[in-house]
């Protein structure tokens, strides 16, 4: 196979690699069952426990019935509801008011970002609300990004699964940080199972153990083969820190640099915001409609850095094929994010961060085929629409109350970007300044 489509032995491997958004399309969405699988690999075993959670899971009818659930469970904070906005636009107060008390010479937005984008995690999950600098939220952040920083130097274990037997410093402190994770977690869980009632869920641990029983109180003692155990619910937990926390706080470091790159983008965003929203009130969901342009450079900020530059890999369930080459039951499939969001083909200088891509000549908001950002088809992101309600939360509130410019005499930052489990941003510095009416960070 040759172009846009090829295929290679990873190890004793055989892997599919697609570069265009036509055969991507293809395999997630018209075939998507047929390449639904996912490979079994030692560090995702260990992280989920062997697959007991999302996305990592092969697809069963059990992965299906957990995956409807998950998704329900997360339209307690979606659209039609305030409960997410209260608690973003809460954390967003706190990190506006952190910014602007920052080192006036300029400092790393990095672990504030990181910490309000936790702290949201922490609220929806088991409905802790957390301090600057408490000892369980600290704890939260450094086991996530232990997890996050020794998954990325795993590869080689997962291709050659034979080498878990040899010493692995790499591999030891990876059970080392699911360890941590998992006691803190499962003390979140057993008091959730106490102090529960049959209301309204109050989070996502909630819903999880009301949907385990089918809202009827106690699950059976006995586990079927077809119904969520306290290790799925678990697990579901666990990988909203990992996938929610990483990928939004990413995003939006990468947007902040672009920004610092292109401060007209910058003031676009600002005009659009003090036309619509103004000064006099926060920004909600209910605003989104009316800010095309800002949505557009949350596009462009995905599109032309994705988190993700590969998916995570896929395996054919079935015989099929792919543009028309066959493809064997078993073999592995990889899409290649970064080169689909970078197709000349599809895309106008696809290395010039340009949110107008994203509008029409009218300019209402347009979303291309070939922007994949969370996938698509039956493995598309099932935390799509809380990210992007995150995202929008966070950047429309932040430029509405901030500047953001590069400190005197500092470079601008980097945009090359390091790949571990995510493509993160190199550190790079900021200065704030308050806009009108904004000078303590909130109302």
């Amino acid at each position: 196979m040759y172009g846009p489509l090829f295929g290679l032995y990873l190890g004793p491997h055989y892997t599919v690699v697609i570069n265009s958004h036509q055969h991507a399309r293809e395999v997630l969405m018209q075939k998507g069952k047929d390449f639904a699988g996912r490979p079994s690999m030692v560090t995702t075993n260990l992280l989920t426990r062997g697959g007991k959670d999302i996305a990592f899971s092969d697809y069963t009818p059990l992965w299906k019935h957990h995956r409807r659930l998950v998704h329900n469970s997360f339209t307690l904070f979606g659209e039609g509801t305030t409960r997410l906005q209260d608690i973003v636009l809460s954390e967003v107060d706190s990190l506006c008011v952190e910014l602007l008390s920052s080192e006036k010479q300029g400092f790393d937005p990095s672990s504030a970002v990181t910490r309000a984008v936790t702290n949201i995690i922490c609220t929806l999950v088991f409905s802790a609300t957390y301090r600057h600098g408490d000892a369980e939220l600290q704890e939260v952040i450094q086991y996530n990004n232990g997890i996050v920083e020794t998954i990325a130097r795993g590869g080689l274990v997962d291709i050659y699964p034979w080498l878990k037997v040899f010493p692995n410093k790499s591999l030891s402190k990876l059970k080392k940080c699911i360890t941590i994770r998992d006691q803190l977690l499962t003390r979140k869980l057993q008091e959730h199972k106490l102090s529960r009632s049959d209301g309204e869920p109050r989070d996502l641990l909630d819903a999880l153990l009301k949907g385990q029983t089918g809202g009827q109180g106690q699950k059976s003692s006995e586990p079927k083969d077809d119904e969520l155990t306290d290790d799925h619910v678990l697990m579901t937990a666990a990988e909203t820190f990992g996938a929610g926390v990483e990928t939004t706080s990413t995003t939006l470091l990468w947007i902040l640099a672009y920004l610092l790159h292109h401060p007209e983008v910058q003031e676009r965003v600002q005009k659009e915001l003090d036309e619509h929203v103004g000064s006099e009130r926060t920004v909600t969901i209910s605003d989104r409609g009316q800010l095309p342009y800002l949505n557009s450079v949350i596009n462009e900020g995905m599109r032309i850095r994705p988190v993700s530059p590969v998916l995570i890999p896929h395996t054919a369930m079935t015989n099929s094929s792919i543009g028309g080459h066959i493809v064997s039951k078993g073999t592995r499939v990889l899409v290649n994010m970064w080169s689909i969001h970078h197709d000349p083909h599809h895309w106008d200088k696809p290395d010039l961060f340009k949110p107008e891509r994203f509008l029409d000549h009218r300019g209402q908001q347009v979303t291309p085929s070939s922007f994949l950002p969370f996938g698509a088809g039956p493995r598309v992101c099932v935390g799509k629409s809380l990210a992007i309600l995150e995202l929008f939360l966070f950047l429309s509130s932040l430029l509405q109350r901030m500047s953001f410019r590069v400190p005197h005499g500092a470079p601008l930052p980097n945009l090359q970007g390091r790949l571990g489990v995510v493509l993160q941003p190199l550190p790079f510095k900021v200065v704030v300044i308050p806009r009108a009416g904004w000078e303590d960070g909130g109302k």
